[in-house]
């Protein structure tokens, strides 16, 4: 298949588009269908997804109008899917009847890529160290799903590099991806490099800080002269930055426009200089706007 964007290619051969839409917070059902095929139409061929979002449903139904409809004259496999565990779900036999679950909402016979969504479970105090065993079980489902083909890709999301390692331990198949919070003031050089060492991709998601990068809450001179020197916008600028770090970027919006917008944030090439310049913001402000996995042991 040949795409007209960039490609990523996972640690067991897939090639994954490099830009996904996100679907974080995205609730209204009949408005994200819409939205998805707009994506689609504007050339995404990758849409992110999470139990915990409560969407797979109506992805499913959009995925299912897209494939029916010969204009679109796309295929399963023109499409990339990634969904995630949530963490009432962890252990091995929550997790195996959740990746049915979510099979059944998305209306697939495979999902593309399932990740463990956090290291922590639901009712288990972030110190306890069952959320190591819960974690492990839910490792062991997925490479049992994986060695089933009904996922082609097994990853993770928020974990950090002692979580990264210990599965050197348990796992027999190391994740394809890390699926983490990364923005230039959250700029975790030592997390993205470590999983990068370990031939494992890094996923970045709330790349424009949950909007404070983009609104006027938070101005940056680096980032506004790239905006500048580029003609591109805030999120533009901030989308470019993840994908030349190496990382899938997953950037969310309602608007159609804007989805246009994020998904030409590709084709911006910012400077040796224009990068060291944004990765210098974080030596003077850190801000994490999501959870934080570095507390669960």
């Amino acid at each position: 298949m040949v795409y007209s964007h960039k490609i990523t290619t996972l640690n067991n051969g897939a090639q994954v588009p490099s830009v996904a839409m996100g679907t974080y917070q995205m609730k209204d059902k009949s408005q994200l269908k819409e939205l998805v095929k707009a994506a689609i139409r504007a050339g995404y061929r990758h849409i992110d997804t999470a139990t915990v979002y409560t969407n797979e449903d109506a992805i499913g139904d959009a995925l299912h109008e897209v494939f029916n409809d010969p204009s679109y004259n796309l295929k399963r496999e023109d499409i990339w899917i990634t969904s995630k565990l949530f963490t009432g779900d962890q252990g091995y036999e929550k997790a195996l009847a959740a990746a049915e679950l979510s099979l059944k909402k998305l209306r697939l016979d495979y999902i593309d890529m399932y990740l463990i969504h956090f290291p922590g479970t639901s009712g288990i105090d972030v110190s306890d160290p069952a959320n190591k065993t819960s974690r492990m079980g839910s490792w062991k489902a997925l490479e049992e799903l994986y060695a089933q083909k009904k996922i082609r890709a097994i990853g993770v999301s928020n974990y950090q590099i002692n979580h990264l390692n210990e599965m050197k331990e348990y796992a027999t198949v190391m994740p394809a991806v890390n699926q983490c919070e990364f923005h230039p003031v959250l700029y975790t050089k030592d997390l993205l490099e470590h999983t990068q060492s370990l031939g494992i991709v890094f996923e970045a998601y709330s790349s424009l800080g949950e909007g404070e990068l983009v609104n006027g809450n938070l101005v940056f001179d680096e980032i506004e002269n790239a905006t500048k020197a580029h003609s591109a916008t805030r999120a533009q600028i901030l989308l470019a930055w993840g994908l030349q770090h190496g990382a899938i970027i997953l950037p969310k919006s309602s608007s159609e426009s804007r989805l246009k917008e994020n998904f030409e944030a590709q084709n911006i090439v910012l400077s040796a200089q224009e990068m060291e310049s944004i990765d210098s913001i974080y030596n003077r402000v850190q801000k994490r706007f999501c959870w934080d996995p570095s507390v669960v042991v």
